[in-house]
């Protein structure tokens, strides 16, 4: 855990600013390299991406102030985003809302453009989580495993700890909890390595995000499971892991539909994209 990574000039550099910074430079790279070879102009997806970074980082926050709003002490504390204090699936959910708003302005190839980010969004969710572990957010719940870590005093964890009596006030060091953050970030990478190594194979623009949105929730759930910050809302389950059940059907719902498009295409019957450009 390093939230502060240096001082320059005066200026705290924050570890997680510094990660998102790079989970949006490195989401964009990846995003115009791959629009470039789906023949999509890039400006577009620069375009976009004003767009995704704004509703994201709007859609992250809310949810966050809207799961945890004792976190919230001053009106200030709205815009610390750079500190911690959000939520990946709100930022998923607000940069699709800033896609949407963006499309109706500047209409593009729909589905194309999905394959283009989907790789993008799983780098970003790499960068995020090793952002989440050196803040000290998002941890584990206690274990006795060998792979258990502990924050330092003043950490996330640790004030969980000694909230429920479970370690002195004035201990140096949470329990050993699980490495979710590391998890989660590992997991980012691995999507990565699937999605791209996919992309020669789809038969239909669109499966590349239908399949993000399969496998993305499928292996955020364990890492839910370890969690130790998240008390469940519905039946036990966490917002996460509701968002999750309902991403991933729709990823089915889309995957579904494609291949049958897939395997019924005809110069008179329109595609998917055409339908989606229609709405």
């Amino acid at each position: 855990m390093q939230p502060i990574l240096f001082e320059l000039l005066g200026f705290k550099v924050h570890a997680y600013g510094l990660m998102m910074a790079l989970a949006c430079a490195s989401a964009l790279a990846i995003a115009v390299w791959r629009a470039r070879r789906d023949g999509i102009d890039p400006d577009a997806v620069y375009e976009l991406a004003t767009w995704l970074f704004l509703g994201g980082v709007v859609g992250a926050r809310a949810l966050y102030v809207a799961v945890w709003p004792e976190s919230i002490r001053s009106p200030l504390d709205l815009f610390r985003v750079w500190e911690g204090g959000g939520v990946f699936y709100g930022c998923i959910l607000g940069g699709f809302g800033g896609t949407m708003l963006y499309y109706r302005r500047r209409p593009f190839p729909f589905l194309k453009m999905a394959d283009a980010v989907a790789p993008a969004l799983a780098i970003g969710a790499f960068f995020g989580r090793i952002g989440c572990h050196l803040n000290g957010c998002c941890h584990g719940a206690a274990t006795q495993a060998a792979w258990g870590v502990r924050f330092p005093y003043g950490s996330h964890a640790w004030a969980e700890h000694v909230d429920r009596g479970l370690i002195p006030p004035d201990a140096a060091w949470s329990l050993p909890v699980h490495p979710t953050q590391l998890l989660a970030a590992a997991a980012g990478l691995a999507l990565l390595a699937a999605l791209t190594a996919y992309l020669p194979f789809r038969r239909r623009p669109g499966q590349v995000m239908a399949l993000l949105m399969i496998a993305y929730p499928i292996s955020r759930w364990p890492v839910e499971v370890l969690r130790g910050d998240d008390a469940g809302l519905v039946a036990g389950l966490t917002i996460s892991q509701l968002i999750s059940l309902g991403l991933c059907a729709g990823g089915v719902i889309l995957w579904v539909r494609l291949r049958r498009d897939a395997g019924e295409a005809s110069p008179a019957a329109p595609s998917l994209e055409a339908r989606v450009a229609a709405t």
